[in-house]
């Protein structure tokens, strides 16, 4: 009898995070209806994207990082709607209003996604490419694939040049299994806390730590994390960025002086795969610069895009 109740316990222990992400709910068409902008119906479900900025004027398409939907954006883009561009943001899959597709979310699974998009979208004009944080190794593997069809290339913050999300982070990467049952049963509150130590901060975006955490409602959304930290962002991304150079793409770079989770040393590594890179760096900055220095990156952007 005991050895029942102990192996009843044992399955429990083993059981309960991946039950407790089975009973979130599900995003639904309704849910989405609530969402602004609109939605764009893609092989893999449906894709949440916003026009934002200029009526009119040259195009930049804005990729978000692991875990800030496309919200992320809306300062910049109001700057660099100031500035006469359009921009196109969206939620990736797995993220904001998207649908939650299961598959490896590794740089080609993100890159489809932006290809379709563009398709269904029917934009077929030389676009700046602007990626945040894992945004930037999906923007740089997009680049890599279709230098033809881009204007410039922008990186803010961007992974794929090393990084560091601390040692349980590793340790879910390298363990399959138990990196997993480690992930959903204690990511939930690291990322509170992470976003909670953002609170005090002066942001552009009102209640961006509420509405970070909100993701955690929704069901998938661990799960893409995961398969993102074990997909995209463990890419070796040297390849892409040599052929990056090797096309003539122009590329900047923008940089947060003092970012923990992106280490300014990647200043050096985007050096060595492409010399033509224009790198800036901010000061004062942290990895939240998209909505705490976004003046700054705007008035960047506004000396050295090409219009």
């Amino acid at each position: 009898m005991i050895w029942w109740v102990l192996t009843v316990l044992v399955l429990t222990v083993l059981l309960a995070p991946f039950l407790a992400e089975a009973l979130r709910p599900a995003l639904s068409d309704a849910d989405r209806a609530d969402a602004p902008g609109q939605m764009a119906d893609l092989p893999l479900g449906p894709t949440h994207y916003q026009w934002l900025g200029a009526q009119s004027g040259p195009l930049i398409v804005c990729v978000h990082g692991l875990t800030t939907p496309s919200f992320v954006w809306y300062p910049i883009a109001a700057g660099l709607g100031r500035l006469g561009f359009r921009v196109l943001v969206y939620d990736l899959y797995g993220r904001g209003w998207s649908a939650r597709p299961r598959g490896a979310q590794d740089s080609d699974f993100f890159v489809t996604q932006l290809e379709d998009l563009l398709d269904t979208l029917e934009i077929d004009e030389p676009i700046t490419l602007m990626g945040y944080s894992m945004g930037g190794v999906i923007a740089a593997a997009f680049a890599a694939r279709h230098a033809d069809r881009l204007r410039q290339l922008v990186l803010l913050a961007p992974a794929g040049m090393g990084h560091d999300l601390g040692p349980i982070a590793r340790l879910v990467v390298n363990h399959d299994w138990l990196g997993a049952w480690l992930f959903m049963g204690l990511y939930g509150r690291q990322f509170r806390s992470a976003t909670e130590a953002e609170r005090g901060l002066d942001t552009s975006i009102d209640n961006v730590v509420d509405l970070q955490q909100g993701q955690l409602r929704w069901r998938g959304f661990r799960g893409a994390v995961l398969s993102s930290m074990r997909g995209a962002l463990d890419e070796d991304m040297a390849p892409a960025h040599r052929a990056i150079a090797s096309a003539g793409l122009p590329v900047l770079a923008i940089w947060a002086r003092e970012d923990e989770v992106i280490p300014i040393s990647g200043m050096g590594r985007l050096a060595e795969w492409n010399r033509d890179a224009r790198q800036e760096m901010i000061s004062g900055a942290s990895h939240a610069l998209a909505y705490t220095h976004d003046t700054e990156v705007v008035d960047l952007l506004d000396v050295l895009l090409t219009r």
